[in-house]
């Protein structure tokens, strides 16, 4: 259900640096770059491929970042973000 919306409002991010191999610790988007504080919750979703899904704490707010693991391509869906 979420991957659902997140198809809806997605938006493409560049995940920069990743914290220990796995976990989002820097990305880009609209051009200005973001630093995650604490990834809240991680889980695993299949919608026409299969995600790794993070929410993330960053000082501007909390984002959900997807992984689409087969072309390693993440979308970005802000929640309570200050863009």
């Amino acid at each position: 259900m979420l991957v659902q919306r997140k198809t809806a409002i997605s938006q493409p991010v560049e995940v920069r640096e990743k914290r220990f191999g796995y976990f989002p610790k820097t990305f880009r988007w609209r051009g200005k770059f973001y630093s995650v504080d604490a990834v809240e919750r991680c889980w695993n979703a299949t919608y026409r491929a299969p995600y790794l899904c993070f929410r993330v704490r960053c000082r501007e707010g909390v984002f959900d970042l997807y992984q689409n693991v087969r072309d390693n391509t993440w979308r970005l869906v802000p929640l309570g973000a200050q863009t």
